[in-house]
């Protein structure tokens, strides 16, 4: 078996495409053939050693894949070997050719979603339908502000939004990303390249501000949503992908009863995965229904992580990067 190999902490191009070991299966596990891998922001953080998750060298990155079951240990009975499944694994492992996992964190899959679609499914599909449900309570008719609104995460955010009923406002840089939010449902978008973030959410939303705001990016633009929030407005802190982790104001959090609240997916569905498999049933439902739909923005090979991950770095692309095995 061949997979991704991290070694040492460092960029994407530190890692090595090489022999993994032949793990056995332990109690409640379950063995995958992995046909496709998501990219997330999340696999770069852990092969740098910023992510909450430190795993013993040597590891193999990837929180996501989709594949088929090869086999599973005694007493698991909801997945069987040849079953169409996706994985979430907390602790890295998908860029390989075969995954050991706990059975708890698979999902069968539908009978009309590819391999490489469901590998680009759980980590954003999961992590804004957690967000915007268990920790944002989003009501419809509420405003919801994405930011990195055309990324992975918030194009699924953008989706989810709105099919929970929200007046949604797309934050996204550049008129091409811009329209890609708007084809997924944005009501409003706003191009943080050329307009005013606050004054337009403003405008928008007739002097009153953001219900809730879904914030991968962090930053200026966290700043900027701070100042244009409502009464009692919920900020869902997903990421800090520009960088810089903000400081949030207390004065502004008092004056408005603001609620800032934290949304780690991951952790959650380490905790209990038990909730999240049944989320990411429902979402899958959802999509069975024709109301989602994965954006793939690119493929590479397996072999090719370093490249991809390089990639999703550069933010030239709209929507879930997956690697393919062969």
């Amino acid at each position: 078996m061949k997979g991704i190999v991290c070694e040492q902490w460092g960029p994407p191009e530190s890692l090595r495409w090489a022999d993994i070991p032949h793990r056995a299966l332990g109690n409640g596990q379950a063995r995958i053939r992995v046909r496709a891998s998501g990219v997330n922001f999340a696999d770069v953080l852990m092969v740098e050693g910023s992510y909450q998750v430190k795993p013993a060298f040597p590891f193999s990155p990837g929180l996501e894949s989709a594949g088929e079951v090869v086999e599973v240990s005694p007493g698991v009975t909801h997945i069987a070997p040849g079953d169409r499944v996706l994985a979430v694994s907390r602790f890295g492992g998908s860029y390989s050719e075969e995954l050991v996992i706990d059975a708890r964190a698979v999902v069968r899959l539908p009978d009309g979603i590819d391999f490489i679609t469901a590998a680009a499914f759980p980590v954003a599909y999961g992590t804004s339908h957690f967000a915007l449900t268990h920790r944002g309570a989003l009501k419809a008719g509420e405003w919801l502000v994405v930011t990195g609104a055309a990324g992975g995460v918030g194009l699924t955010a953008v989706e989810i939004g709105k099919q929970l009923g929200a007046r949604v406002i797309a934050i996204a840089g550049g008129v091409e990303k811009c329209a890609i939010a708007h084809e997924y449902g944005a009501d409003t978008t706003i191009d943080h390249t050329s307009e005013n973030i606050h004054e337009r959410i403003k405008q928008v939303t007739g002097g009153a501000g953001a219900d809730v705001v879904y914030d991968p990016v962090g930053g200026d633009v966290f700043d900027e949503c701070m100042r244009a929030v409502n009464w009692e407005a919920r900020l869902l802190i997903i990421g800090f992908a520009a960088g810089r982790i903000q400081t949030v104001p207390a004065n502004r959090v008092l004056i408005k009863n603001v609620s800032v609240i934290g949304v780690v997916w991951g952790a959650q569905a380490a905790r209990d995965p038990v909730l999240i498999s049944r989320q990411l049933a429902h979402l899958l439902e959802w999509h069975s229904q024709g109301r989602l739909k994965p954006r793939i923005a690119a493929t590479y090979r397996l072999a090719e992580a370093p490249a991809a991950m390089e990639a999703l770095l550069s933010r030239k692309y709209a929507g879930k990067i997956v690697l393919v095995s062969e």
